[in-house]
C-alpha cells in the first residue's frame, strides 16, 4: 500500500459579511444571544452569481496550484456536498469540465460530514494504487436552503468552499488513519424535507417552507458532543496515538459549545485546537477544509505534524481522521519527525 498526504489546498468564500446585528433587524434576536450559544459572530454569504461548482472551482484551482500539479494531473474529483447546484448532473462533473480534469468525477451527500467521507475513499483510492491524485472538495450554498425567518437555523449556516489534493506521497510516515460511522434512526433531527422522491416539490411543500432546513438542535447537539470524544478517541488509537501526540485539532466548526465539551474531554490543550466559527458560522461541509487552510496560512500547522480532525452532521452522520501533515512538495522538505509512530492495524 502506498501512503497518501494532503499535499495541496485552497479556499473561497463569498465576499459578502453578515453580521449578528444585521440579523437581528429581520429575526428575533441579538449578537450576544447568538455568540454567547453557538460562539458566531458572522458569516459569509454568496452573491447571486455564485453557485457551489463555481466555488468549488476556485478553490480547487488554488489547491491544485500549490500541490505543483496542473489539472491534467488529477485523476479523480469527489465533491462533498448537501447543496449541489443541480439535482444531477452531479456538481462534480462540473467543476471537472471547468477546471479540465481528465479523470473521473461524482458527488458524495453525508450532510456536514461529507468532506471527511470524501478525504477518507480518497485516502483509500491512493493507498491501494488506483490513483495518485484526487481532489477533494468541500462547498455549499446553505444561504440558498435557509429560512431567513427561522432563528434558530438561520444564525447558524454560511457559504464557502474549501479542497484538497490527497496524493501518494512516501514523506508521510504513517498511513492517515479513518473513523466512519451513522445513526439513521436520527435522521429527522437534521433534514430538508421535500424535493427528493418521498415529498416531491409542489406548491404545498413550498408554501409549507418545507424546501428549508429542519433541524432538532437539543437532539443534534447531544448527538455532536457524544460522537465527537468517542470518535475521536477510536482514531487516535486505530492510529497509535494519545492526545498529547496531537499538534492541532480541526473539528467541524458548528457550535462552541460542542467543541469546548469536546476538547475538556479529550484532554487537548486550548493553544491546539484551531476556530474559525466566529467568522464563518457552520459552512457544513466546507468547514474542515476551510479551517485546515486557515490554520496553515495561519502557522498553526507545520511540517511533521500529527492533524486529527472530526465531523457530524445530517444522517446522522460522523468522522474522524488522523494523519500527519507533509505540506505541499513545492515547500522546504520535511526535517524528520521527531516522534515515533506505530499505526494499530
Amino acid at each position: 500500500m502506498r501512503t497518501s498526504a494532503v499535499t495541496g489546498w485552497g479556499m473561497y468564500v463569498p465576499e459578502r459579511i453578515v453580521t449578528n446585528d444585521e440579523l437581528a433587524r429581520s429575526v428575533n434576536t441579538s449578537d450576544e444571544w447568538i455568540a454567547s450559544r453557538t460562539g458566531i459572530r458572522q458569516r459569509r454569504v454568496a452573491a447571486p452569481e455564485d453557485t457551489t461548482s463555481s466555488m468549488g472551482i476556485r478553490a480547487a484551482r488554488d489547491a491544485i496550484r500549490g500541490a505543483g500539479l496542473t489539472p491534467g494531473d488529477i485523476d479523480l474529483v469527489i465533491v462533498g456536498t448537501a447543496t449541489p447546484d443541480y439535482p444531477f448532473p452531479a456538481t462534480a462533473c462540473l467543476i471537472q469540465d471547468a477546471l479540465g480534469v481528465n479523470g473521473g468525477a461524482f458527488d458524495l451527500e453525508a450532510g456536514c460530514t461529507s468532506f471527511m467521507y470524501g478525504l477518507s475513499i480518497a485516502s483509500a483510492y491512493v493507498a491501494a494504487g488506483m490513483y495518485r491524485h484526487i481532489l477533494v472538495i468541500g462547498s455549499e450554498v446553505l444561504s440558498r436552503i435557509l429560512d431567513w425567518t427561522d432563528r434558530s437555523t438561520c444564525v447558524l449556516f454560511g457559504d464557502g468552499a474549501g479542497a484538497v489534493v490527497v496524493s501518494a506521497d512516501d514523506r508521510a510516515e504513517f498511513q492517515p488513519q479513518f473513523v466512519l460511522g451513522s445513526d439513521g434512526s436520527g435522521a429527522q433531527a437534521l433534514t430538508l424535507p421535500a424535493g427528493g422522491s418521498r415529498m416531491p416539490a409542489s406548491e404545498a411543500t413550498v408554501l409549507a417552507g418545507m424546501h428549508y432546513v429542519h433541524m432538532a438542535g437539543p437532539e443534534v447537539f447531544r448527538f455532536a458532543t457524544r460522537v465527537v470524544v468517542e470518535s475521536t478517541e477510536r482514531v487516535l488509537t486505530k492510529a497509535g496515538l494519545t492526545a498529547a501526540d496531537v499538534d492541532l485539532f480541526i473539528p467541524h466548526q458548528a457550535n462552541t459549545r460542542i467543541i469546548d465539551y469536546a476538547v475538556r474531554h479529550l484532554g487537548f490543550p486550548e493553544d491546539r485546537v484551531f476556530l474559525n466559527i466566529d467568522r464563518y458560522g457552520n459552512t457544513s461541509s466546507a468547514s474542515i477544509p476551510l479551517a485546515l487552510c486557515e490554520a496553515r496560512a495561519q502557522g498553526r500547522l507545520r511540517t511533521n505534524d500529527i492533524v486529527v480532525m472530526v465531523g457530524f452532521g445530517a444522517g446522522l452522520t460522523w468522522a474522524a481522521a488522523a494523519l500527519q501533515w507533509t505540506g505541499s512538495p513545492l515547500e522546504t522538505s520535511a526535517a524528520p519527525s521527531h516522534r515515533a509512530i506505530v499505526t494499530v492495524p
